[in-house]
């Protein structure tokens, strides 16, 4: 394919906008080195530390493909526009600290990857092809190399090695060690109940809410409607809880039952594939494959290790659908049942009143608790959700006053 060209010795607009798109990338790249530099230098775990100023040396070389392309394509030496820490210093990230960090950099990677595919196909230019390919592949590198480090299921690096197969041989002693100490992860059911609470109390406070408004809060109207609709969203919750668990782990087993098959028909191609991945994390080849040769003893032992790399997951981190589906079930029918409380006592205006106050009390509790499972902080989480909640009841309530004048039961 042709490639963008010069006429009259002046950029056309097509080689323009590829200038401009190139140097997007450039600065784009070399935010991401000044981030993940920034990171590495400020990390005290001394493996998450440098696994960034890899990626951070990684994210520099693709600057300087991008730059070097520039200049061939006739256009200027690119600055940098950034800061100096990249995205390090952003007030998310001070406030979310490094986890919250790394999370947005995971979404970053993504985002870029995608950038990329999409440049794919309205470049044609093929040096600059060359170079998305090779990007978009270490992008994706760095991709999981986020995800392991978020999870901390990442290895030890190589300048602990020192290539000595006595040490490696005791990192994969700690680390089998580590998985076996591992029970189930409490986040699955922990997130099932949370979200479970905010669903119900979202839900049944909107319905409390109009049909106050539809009956300036008569108590008998309210709690039939809030009953019923405790019980349609609980068991809605548990069930859809129950079936998102199932399905989750009938994937796993599915994509376990690929990789063991793969293994017997192929076992050589299933350790270079593992020795791979731990060579692109950082373990030097020796290191990486005698890991692996210590690891293909057990065949039950290199599945487990090989799929955790592919499939990004272990069983042990999947959901019990039994588990959620109760969790989730009992934990939305508690969140439903909140708004409905003060008509138990009370009725009309006062009813109105009380039932919003508790209701947005509890939206605030429930957005603080989300930031046990999510990054952000307790505080802007729970605002977030009060005044989702306020907004909700308002609209609610509004709504249901013209349907109540509209033809509906009258009030006390």
């Amino acid at each position: 394919m042709a490639g963008p060209t010069l006429v009259n010795n002046k950029p056309t607009p097509k080689l323009r906008k590829m200038l401009a798109a190139l140097e997007g990338n450039w600065q784009a790249e070399m935010s991401g080195y000044h981030t993940y530099r920034t990171l590495s230098e400020r990390d005290e775990d001394p493996l998450r530390k440098e696994t960034l100023r890899h990626m951070a040396e990684a994210e520099a070389q693709h600057a300087a493909l991008w730059e070097k392309r520039i200049i061939e394509l006739g256009g200027e030496k690119p600055e940098y526009r950034g800061k100096a820490t990249g995205d390090a210093d952003t007030l998310v990230n001070r406030i979310g600290g490094q986890r919250m960090a790394l999370r947005r950099l995971e979404i970053d990677e993504s985002r870029a990857i995608a950038m990329y595919g999409q440049q794919l196909k309205e470049f044609n230019d093929e040096p600059s092809l060359a170079i998305l390919r090779q990007v978009i592949e270490e992008e994706r590198e760095h991709y999981q190399e986020l995800s392991s480090l978020i999870r901390q299921r990442y290895p030890r690096r190589a300048h602990h090695l020192d290539a000595d197969p006595a040490k490696a041989q005791a990192m994969l002693d700690d680390l089998l060690a580590k998985r076996n100490r591992s029970g189930r992860q409490a986040a699955g059911w922990i997130g099932d109940a949370i979200y479970g609470v905010n669903d119900g109390l979202g839900a049944i406070f909107g319905i409390v809410s109009g049909v106050s408004g539809a009956t300036q809060g008569t108590s008998h109207y309210v709690l039939l409607a809030g009953m019923a609709g405790m019980i349609a969203s609980a068991l809605s919750m548990g069930s859809g809880a129950y079936l998102a668990a199932k399905s989750e782990r009938e994937i796993y087993e599915a994509e376990l039952a690929r990789e063991r098959e793969a293994i017997e028909m192929n076992l050589p191609e299933a350790r270079e594939l593992l020795s791979l991945y731990y060579q692109v994390k950082g373990l030097p080849e020796d290191d990486a494959d005698h890991f692996v040769d210590h690891i293909a003893r057990d065949k039950e032992q290199l599945l487990r290790a090989l799929s955790a790399e592919r499939l990004s997951t272990t069983e042990d981190a999947l959901r019990n659908p039994m588990t959620s589906a109760i969790s989730g079930a009992l934990s939305t029918a508690v969140g439903a049942f909140i708004p409905i409380i003060p008509f138990f006592f009370m009725s009309g205006y006062q009813a109105i009143i009380s039932s919003a106050i508790v209701s947005l009390i509890a939206h605030f509790a429930v957005g603080a608790a989300k930031s046990l499972i999510t990054v952000r902080s307790w505080w802007s989480s729970g605002a977030e959700m009060t005044i989702v909640g306020a907004i909700e009841g308002f609209v609610t309530y509004v709504i249901g006053i013209g349907l109540g004048k509209l033809g509906g039961p009258a009030g006390p």
